[in-house]
């Protein structure tokens, strides 16, 4: 049986290290995912001045002192990319691009905003020759043909892993630098346009070529909330909270930039807090109701 959290946070960025650190001070048990190179945005800002009590302070310096909070108040990251998070009725089951599930009584989303729009039929194809996790669905795809379009070199590792197991796989970079990859992947410099086909995806449709293919992997940094959650009511690109920084799904919280407006680390960090405090009323009073 897996081991089961109180609360899964899911995002490294202010939000979810402020609500990791009241969770962890309100003797929760806590599983923090993401990244411990924390947000992109807080490593390139230059220079940061309406964050009280740390004035002109750089994004490396802060993102340096939020690892130290976290070290001090023994708050672990664990540095896994998670696809899918499904509402079990009584708790949550979270999947990760490594193939590994986590169990958890209530969920964080602090994802960051997420303002790339999803290919014309990728959402319909879903599960459908459509995938995110070249790893998870590999085996599907034995002695067939993959395309998987990439979205940082990270995501190399995953085109030499189907590689292994498909009879072809192309490879659709969306970054400038030259992929480091074995000589049997094709590497297309080319522009997604859109996904086709009828009852599954069997095509990419590019703007100088389309591929004819068995499965299309789109493996962005990180998963669209209304794509990670099913069933997750959105605003927009945003999740929808009401000021408790509750979901339309009991047991789900949101907060930071992906519930909305004004991107900023000290907003983000606020919001962290208060669905911390809201998650911890949630399972106190779920274990009531148990009682």
């Amino acid at each position: 049986m897996s081991e089961r959290y109180d609360v899964a946070i899911i995002g490294t960025g202010p939000a979810g290290l402020s609500a990791a650190i009241t969770l962890k001070i309100r003797n929760k048990k806590i599983l923090l995912l993401g990244n411990r190179e924390l947000s992109p945005k807080i490593a390139k800002a230059h220079e940061i001045n309406n964050y009280l009590g740390i004035p002109a302070v750089s994004g490396a310096e802060l993102g340096k002192r939020f690892l130290e909070h976290l070290d001090q108040m023994g708050v672990e990251i664990t540095e896994e990319q998670i696809t899918a998070v499904y509402a079990m009725g009584d708790y949550f089951n979270l999947q990760s691009k490594t193939n590994q599930e986590y169990e958890a009584d209530s969920v964080i989303i602090a994802t960051g905003v997420n303002l790339g729009k999803p290919y014309p039929g990728e959402e319909k194809f879903l599960g459908r020759g459509v995938s995110y996790c070249a790893t998870c669905d590999a085996p599907l795809y034995r002695g067939k043909e993959a395309v998987i379009i990439g979205f940082s070199p990270k995501e190399e590792a995953e085109a030499e892993f189907m590689a292994e197991v498909a009879s072809k796989v192309s490879y659709v970079p969306m970054y400038k630098e030259e992929p480091n990859l074995s000589e049997g992947i094709d590497v297309i410099r080319d522009v997604p346009v859109s996904i086709e086909g009828n009852r599954k995806a069997d095509k990419l449709v590019l703007k100088a070529q389309e591929i004819e293919t068995d499965g299309i992997f789109i493996l962005r940094e990180s998963v669209s909330p209304a794509q990670l959650v099913p069933g997750l009511k959105m605003d927009g690109n945003h999740i929808e909270v009401n000021r408790k920084m509750e979901t339309n799904i009991s047991g789900c919280f949101a907060c930071g930039d992906i519930v909305g407006t004004p991107y900023q680390y000290i907003k983000s960090a606020g919001e962290g807090n208060v669905a911390a405090l809201s998650v911890t009323a949630y399972l106190d009073q779920k274990k009531k109701n148990k009682s």
